[in-house]
């Protein structure tokens, strides 16, 4: 059940936690990979100074506190008190294999991965296979350490609170005339004030006029309340900047990874992502650009590596093996799933157990109807430029079209591209500033593999 609070101001905090909940990541110093992101997010930083980003930072907060409290009504995939329920077991990071998202895979394939992939605890899991496990860590490896580079960042320009960032971190704020803690100084909570996170860009449980509170059990069935995940002991997100969404740019990443196992399930998968980052509005702890930057972090990392660009592979992650070749670990991922599912599923015929589905992404009119509604919740245009055209994929970031083509290789990169091109969604949004990482934010995926599945089946 769930019941509308005041702003929640005297609540004691638990000691200050580390920010994410995932893996942990490479040390502080700022790699290559890391400065594309903090520059790919960094039109946040400049919204304060223009009319059109002051319009966007305002929408952000009022349909952000719409959507947690259940007054905007989305096409969402259950009823409303179902989904907080959901938002509250979304809350747990299955990181180590990807099981609390693999109910995308239908009611029959889910199930079979789970029972071979599963947590028993926050601390024990099992793996289907070292190659998916290798797999999984080295995508969640790159993508978290790109998430985080950002959370500090774009709240006090620290890589942790406290330390500077780089000269060169420092200078892509100074190019184009960004500034700090821009949640914090647009919703009255600047960093270190009475309520606000310490170092800035407080979340939404700090600034919205309300928040609805959810008691529900979590994911492992037990009794849990949605307090816990925001001060703590659960979670304890006080003092942690809101931007960019790192469960949301997890989610994202590793429901990708399933559906480029999975492809058969691909569309479901990309629904799986987008329910995921909206169920961190719903709990209260994050906005909708948190979701929008955290989801395309997500899709523009996983497109490099897939591209086996050379800045994202080879990397050296404390306990994780190295990826040299991408595209490579993915096939012998694939392999093991495909024969794990198989297996299970006793269909030689891998299509027919997919289809298999009587579960909340059963219906496609229904998927596409809450994906559409995610692409930008509404958030107005910041941007006239790009948002009066469609942009070229394959002249921006010709390496998204390997979105497509690792799922259902029959079809070409420039294929891919141009399905990209025509499928994707408005543009103008407060990331779509023209740059290549800003494309991926009016990707639709949804869509696009829809018409990249049709194209391959003729082949």
């Amino acid at each position: 059940m769930s019941t509308c609070l005041s702003r929640i101001l005297g609540l004691a905090a638990a000691p200050v936690a580390a920010l994410s909940a995932l893996a942990p990541v490479e040390a502080l110093a700022q790699t290559a990979p890391n400065l594309a992101a903090l520059r790919g997010l960094a039109p946040v930083s400049v919204l304060l100074n223009t009319p059109e980003g002051k319009a966007a930072l305002a929408a952000n907060l009022t349909v952000t506190g719409a959507i947690q409290t259940g007054a905007l009504e989305q096409p969402i995939l259950l009823p409303f008190p179902e989904q907080q329920q959901q938002s509250l077991r979304d809350a747990f990071i299955t990181d180590r294999n990807a099981t609390e998202l693999a109910d995308g895979l239908g009611t029959k394939l889910g199930p079979i991965y789970q029972t071979i992939a599963h947590y028993d605890d926050p601390t024990h899991f099992t793996q289907l296979s070292k190659p998916v496990a290798d797999f999984i860590a080295y995508t969640n490896r790159t993508t978290a350490a790109d998430s985080n580079s950002g959370k500090y960042f774009f709240a006090n320009a620290t890589t942790d609170g406290t330390t500077p960032v780089s000269q060169a971190a420092t200078a892509i704020l100074a190019a184009n005339g960004g500034t700090t803690d821009v949640f914090g100084r647009a919703y009255g909570r600047v960093g270190g004030s009475a309520g606000a996170d310490a170092f800035g860009n407080s979340r939404p449980f700090q600034t919205e006029p309300s928040l609805t509170r959810i008691t529900e059990p979590d994911y492992f069935g037990k009794p849990a309340d949605s307090l816990t995940w925001l001060y703590g002991p659960s979670q304890n997100l006080v003092d942690s900047p809101a931007y960019p969404s790192g469960h949301t740019t997890y989610g994202y990443m590793e429901s990708v990874l399933l559906a480029l196992m999975v492809p058969e399930r691909y569309q479901q998968m990309i629904v799986r992502a987008a329910e995921y980052g909206n169920d961190r509005i719903i709990l209260g702890a994050h906005y909708a650009m948190d979701v929008i930057g955290g989801r395309t972090l997500a899709l523009h990392d996983v497109a490099h590596l897939l591209a086996n660009d050379p800045a994202y592979i080879g990397r050296s992650f404390d306990g994780v093996a190295t990826t040299t070749d991408y595209q490579a670990a993915l096939k012998a991922a694939r392999a093991d799933m495909n024969a794990a599912l198989r297996n299970g599923c006793g269909d030689a015929v891998l299509a027919a157990c997919a289809a298999q589905d009587t579960g909340r992404f059963r219906d496609a009119a229904a998927n596409g109807a809450f994906y559409d509604a995610t692409q930008t919740y509404g958030l107005p245009v910041v941007y006239p430029k790009t948002a009066s055209t469609k942009e070229d994929v394959a002249k921006v970031a010709p390496e998204a079209g390997h979105l497509l083509t690792a799922a259902f290789p029959s079809i070409t990169l420039a294929e891919a591209n141009e399905i990209l091109t025509a499928t994707q969604g408005p543009g103008g949004g407060f990331l779509d500033d023209g740059s290549a990482f800003g494309l991926y934010s009016r990707l639709n995926l949804y869509a696009a593999a829809g018409q990249a599945a049709a194209l391959a089946a003729t082949r």
